[in-house]
Formats: C-alpha cells, structure tokens, sequence
C-alpha cells in the first residue's frame, strides 16, 4: 500500500485525535512533524512551564503534551495548593489555557483562594498586603451589609464593586482578571463527570483552544468510571489511570493528576510512591511522579541537633521529590515555602542542600 493510499485511509473522521488515526508509515509521521515545523508549530517540542521554577528545571522545562503527570502526598501538605498554582501560572501565559476539575471545592471556593494567592502577587511574595480567607470574606460581608443598611443596591453592592472598591482586594482582582478567561474550573461530581465525560469535555477544549489547554484532575481516586464496574479499588483505580494517560496520549495534552496517600503512607515517616491508594499502575503509566513531603519531618536528625531554631522553620517548607521521571533524572528532590493562609507556594524554590532521612524528627 502507498503513502497516499493509506493517507486517504486517514481521512476518518477521528483522524484529527492523537491516537485514533489508522497505521501510517514512518515517512507520514515524519511528513506530519515537518508541515506542523513549517507552519509554526512547535508545540511538540516545547514543554509547559509550571512557573515554579527549580521544578521545572528538574523535569525538563516543564509539562509535556501527551504524558501523565501524579502529585501524591498527605492530607494537609498542598496538593490542591500545588495545583491550583500551576493552572495559575499556566492560564497567566499568553496562548495557554488550564482546566481544572475538582471533586473536592466548588468553584467559588477556588476563586476565592485564588484572590488570596493573587493579593500576594507571586513571585513578589508581598505577604504584607495579602488576605487570608477570613479577610476576604469579612471584607465581602461586611461591605455589602453596609450597603444594604443603606438601602444602596447598585454598583458596589455587587461581588465586583466590593473588590474593586477595597484597596486590598482590588490588585487582587486585577490580576485574576487577567487570565479568568483562560482558567475554566469545574466541581466534578463523582456521581456523573466520568472519565469519558473528562474526554468528550477535554476534546471540545482541545479543539477550541487547538490543543493549548492543560487538564488538572483533583483528584484521580474520585473520579467516576460507570458504566464499567471495578472489583476492588486497586481495579479502579488501574482503569481510572489507564483512562487519564489514554487521553493525554491521544488528545496531546499534558494531565496533572492528584493522587491521595493509602493509610499505610499517611502513618509512614517519609511518604513515598508506592504509598499512593490504589493499584500498581498508578507507578507504571505515568510519566512523571512528585511526592510532597513536610521537609520539618524528613530532616536529618544531625540538623536539628546542630540548630534546633532554624531546623523549626523548616516546618513551612515543602519538599518535592521527583520520584519517577521517565524522561529524565528521578530522585531529584526540591523545596519550595509554603504560605498556606494565601494558598500558594513562593515560587523561588531551590533544591534541598540537607540530608533527608525517613526517621521522624524529635525535638529535644
């Protein structure tokens, strides 16, 4: 069969998706990439930044279109903090667009904490000027009860006329605005957005934004598989994996997934990968795996003992070990600050210079 006889095979309708077109020779492939080079398009051999900075440089500049990437670690350490930064910083790019499925916060929910990341501007870090949630919400509040005593219905009675009216929640909006169109969020329902709902909603986004879009999944053991039917939760969470990889492959998206610890992990002393709930396949289909861990927990014991005051302030640190990178050097572990009252992360993170160990710390 010649190039130009399996080329009309390849006018199927899905020929459009990674992964659905028929066989092609070598010599097609090759074809595809040189037009797709000639016209511009570079997509495939540029990677995503992040915007956290050390992170990226461990994993190769950043996400990559058509791999999995998993963010494990414990109740409380800032996975969807982690998360919700990057979709940040993805969407604050000029061509990017996120989307981000939660199970676990509504949407007004991530907006608000996203006006608590923004009042303190990252990378500048302004911790001084920035709200907690509480701020922000006794700022709405009361405003808005003083507009009503006074019977002033209009203009800043509204959720936008009280921020913009606020000197410490109108930067805030300002920045959020400018990439709120490119942020789509959506509360996942673990009764109806299965992992074909996340496809068909992925496709349509694929095609909209031609292929500029990075799906984040908070998080992967909620997400519903019906009509299939698993055995046990290792089962499925095999097919819910399997389900995430097949569409950043076939889709050519990067999917940023996170994973919940097992109690085994949540009882370790250093979580690590095979900690994550569910089945083997978590470790085997991805392409990149990060572990978070309290970097107070995992500190060498000989830190403590030399400077017992400096090792506390460690308690605010996050380490981010790159366990599985199958493009590169795994192993690598780096640290970030984590400011959790304003749900982010200083982005100036560095890699870890002390000795980690899996002992407990105690404190003399």
């Amino acid at each position: 069969m010649t190039d130009s006889q399996l080329s009309r095979k390849n006018d199927h309708p899905d020929a459009g998706l990674r992964g659905a077109h028929m066989p092609r020779t070598l010599t097609q492939v090759i074809n595809e990439a040189n037009e797709a080079v000639i016209r511009g398009d570079l997509s495939n051999y540029i990677p995503v930044p992040t915007g956290l900075d050390p992170l990226d440089a461990a994993i190769g500049g950043g996400l990559q279109r058509g791999e999995l990437v998993l963010l494990g670690g414990a109740q409380g350490i800032g996975k969807t903090i982690t998360a919700m930064q990057i979709a940040r910083n993805i969407a604050k790019s000029s061509n990017m667009y996120a989307f981000y499925l939660s199970y676990e916060h509504t949407e007004a929910h991530l907006m608000n904490r996203l006006l608590c990341l923004e009042s303190v501007n990252p990378p500048e870090m302004i911790t001084a000027q920035g709200l907690r949630m509480k701020d922000l919400q006794d700022i709405i509040v009361s405003k808005h009860a003083r507009n009503y005593l006074s019977k002033d219905r209009g203009g800043t009675g509204s959720l936008r006329g009280i921020l913009r009216e606020n000197s410490r929640t109108s930067p805030a909006l300002a920045r959020l605005s400018e990439y709120a169109d490119r942020l789509i969020l959506l509360k996942a329902s673990t009764a109806v957005t299965t992992l074909s709902a996340i496809r068909d909603m992925t496709a349509r986004l694929v095609k909209a934004t031609k292929g500029n879009v990075v799906v984040f999944v908070d998080y992967l053991q909620k997400v519903a598989i019906h009509p299939e039917k698993a055995t046990d939760e290792n089962d499925k969470v095999t097919i819910i994996v399997e389900g995430l990889k097949d569409i950043a492959m076939s889709l050519d998206v990067p999917v940023f997934a996170i994973v919940a610890s097992d109690r085994t992990g949540l009882q370790a002393k250093r979580l690590h990968l095979f900690h994550l709930r569910g089945s083997s396949a978590l470790d085997y289909e991805c392409d990149i795996a990060m572990i978070m861990n309290n970097k107070y927990k995992i500190l060498s014991k000989d830190h403590i003992a030399f400077n017992p005051y400096q090792a506390r302030q460690y308690r605010e640190w996050v380490v981010f070990t790159i366990e599985k990178n199958r493009a590169g050097r795994a192993m690598i572990d780096v640290e970030f600050h984590l400011h959790a009252p304003f749900f982010c992360f200083d982005p100036q993170g560095q890699m870890v210079q002390q000795q980690l160990i899996d002992d407990k710390i105690i404190e003399a």
